[in-house]
Order: C-alpha cells, then structure tokens, then sequence
C-alpha cells in the first residue's frame, strides 16, 4: 500500500517537473519574437546586423533627407551625430514625424538600408517619462526646465 502511494507521488512530482519544462520552453520560444533590442546608427554601422533580425533604431531624422516615393514609400537618413543609416518606410507616418526629430523605427537591416516596419516619432523635447525624472531626481542629477 506504501509503495503504489509513494510511485504516485512520485509520478505526480514527475509529471509537473515535465509540464514546467515544457511550459518554460514554450513561453521562451514564444517570447523570441517580441524582444526587439533597442540600437543606436552608430552601433549598425559598426556592426551590422543579420538581415533576419528585428530590431529598433534611434536617432534624429537628418535635415533634407526626407524624399517621398510613390504611395506611401517614404525614405529618409537617421543619425545619430556620429554615423547615418538609410531607412526606407512604407505606411502611414506619425503626425510629429519631421526633420530634426527623434525618431523609432522597428525593422531589420537589409543590404545598408534600415526596412522600417514601424516608425514612432518623439513627443516633444522636454517629454520624460515620470521613471525616468524621479531616478534622475534621486541622483540630484535631474533639473526642472526652469533652473540652470
């Protein structure tokens, strides 16, 4: 009688250890997709990217570059201050998006040029996330608009 409660335990404590495993490996491979890394012009040109990999560029968008293709393809130049990268993008632009704004494009690098997929323009120049302000405040390195 021991033995048949003690072989179920057993097989129960084995079987959840399985469906844990199982299950952890599931949401890994379905999170493989969803994690974009967030990379600077600079770090492209540096060292480009597979052409299969997604990920999110920043930068300003540079002055002039800005040319308008047929339907909705629009191509521009991101820069960073040090390095630019082409990015082309085919869609419908946020209404903030202009030259000399931030920007964020998600998308992969194919043969020099960012294929954008999606592009998020900056809310304004003073716009910071309340996380952001109160770790700065913490550190006494954060100051208000006004003071200088």
């Amino acid at each position: 009688m021991k033995t048949l409660k003690k072989r179920r335990r057993v097989q129960i404590i084995l079987l959840s250890i399985v469906a844990l495993a199982v299950s952890t490996a599931l949401i890994g491979y379905a999170m493989q997709d969803g994690i974009n890394f967030f990379r600077s012009p600079s770090e492209v040109m540096a060292e480009p990217p597979k052409p299969t990999e997604v990920f999110r560029i920043g930068g300003l968008v540079e002055e002039g570059s800005i040319v308008r293709g047929q339907g909705e393809t629009v191509r521009f130049v991101v820069t960073d201050g040090g390095e630019s990268v082409p990015v082309t993008f085919t869609g419908v632009l946020p209404d903030l998006f202009s030259e000399n704004q931030g920007m964020i494009g998600t998308g992969s690098y194919v043969n020099g040029v960012f294929e954008a997929s999606e592009i998020l323009a900056k809310h304004d120049e003073t716009y910071m996330p309340k996380e952001v302000v109160d770790a700065l405040k913490e550190q006494g390195i954060y100051k208000e608009a006004g003071e200088s």
